[in-house]
């Protein structure tokens, strides 16, 4: 029914979780329900009687108040965005970039024991082994992004918070560069490490600019077919 998905969609965009959207649109539509079915008792046809049944609830605004307002009904893209769109991207890159080089790592500890570095030449399982950390490390960025894309898509967050996410990410995947120290003694295991790389800013950018292109191209087309299906929706009201 149109009336709960104004409710649904004017709660979201307040912030609050979608989880209890979802219980509370659900109660919404149980008690509809019930009041469909008296409505017909009393000989309405189906459509009068959906109209009765909505009109005994109240109107989309006045049931959005019930959960408006409720701090502990906030999800934390609500509450706290700087937190949902800054901090926690930030440290699900650096989880992803810690993945990727202990997977470097152990992989040079087992098949390339004695080396000088990983980054040599290999074949076989060993091939496949060390291209899935290299699709994680330079993956890392656009995995965070579509990450936040889909996590602000369904919270309705304003643009702003997911953009400067996918910025972010795509600056530092650009600048991010993993160090490969061999061994001090040759009994002993060579080290990973990283550090962000700055030394040449037109490269950077360029490379910023396609992880950014990549990591947002899935929110900015919801953004946009969002924006055709309210126009399309306001050109029938209109007819």
């Amino acid at each position: 029914m149109k009336p709960f998905d104004e409710v649904r969609e004017s709660l979201l965009r307040a912030g609050v979780a979608p989880r209890h959207v979802r219980r509370f649109i659900g109660e919404l539509q149980d008690h509809f329900a019930d009041l469909t079915a008296e409505e017909r008792h009393r000989g309405r046809s189906r459509e009068d009687a959906q109209s009765a049944a909505l009109s005994r609830l109240g109107r989309p605004d006045v049931l959005a108040k019930a959960l408006l307002g409720q701090r502990h009904f906030q999800s934390w893209c609500g509450r706290a965005p700087g937190v949902a769109f800054g901090v926690m991207p930030l440290a699900a890159l650096g989880a992803i970039y810690l993945i990727a080089c202990s997977v470097l790592w152990f992989g040079w500890r087992v098949f390339l024991p004695g080396t000088e570095t990983p980054f040599i030449p290999v074949n076989g399982f060993a091939a496949i082994y060390f291209g899935a950390g290299r699709f994680l490390y330079y993956a890392a960025p656009i995995l965070v992004g579509w990450s936040v894309g889909l996590i602000a898509a369904r919270q309705r967050s304003t643009a702003r918070w997911p953009i400067l996410a996918f910025a972010f990410a795509a600056f530092l995947g650009s600048v991010a560069q993993v160090h490969a120290d061999g061994p001090v003694f040759a009994s002993g295991a060579g080290s990973i490490s990283m550090s962000l790389n700055l030394g040449d800013p037109f490269s950077s950018l360029r490379h910023s600019c396609i992880l950014f292109a990549i990591a947002a191209l899935p929110y900015l087309a919801w953004l946009v077919h969002k924006a055709y299906a309210a126009s399309a929706t306001s050109g029938r009201e209109v007819d």
